[in-house]
């Protein structure tokens, strides 16, 4: 037995929960992604040249907000008819 190093909580093993280690595994991932962002998009140099995965999820962002405002007026219209 030993105290979880990641919720301070005692382990029935000698290791850290495993839930705890995918936790501490995630957040660690999603700083990573996080800080590569700003390389990744260098928009002051080109816009052209972004990164495939980065331009795709760029598009993918637009078309669903896009879509997402299509629903809303959708929507908004059928209230109004008669």
């Amino acid at each position: 037995m030993k105290i979880c190093s990641v919720c301070n909580k005692i382990s029935g093993t000698d290791e850290d929960h495993l839930d705890c280690q995918e936790k501490r595994r995630v957040e660690l991932e999603d700083k990573d992604f996080k800080q590569k962002i700003p390389e990744k998009l260098d928009m002051a140099k080109n816009a052209n040249d972004l990164n495939p995965d980065i331009k795709a999820l760029l598009d993918h962002m637009s078309k669903e907000k896009k879509r997402n405002n299509f629903k809303k007026i959708l929507s908004f219209l059928s209230c109004w008819s008669y």
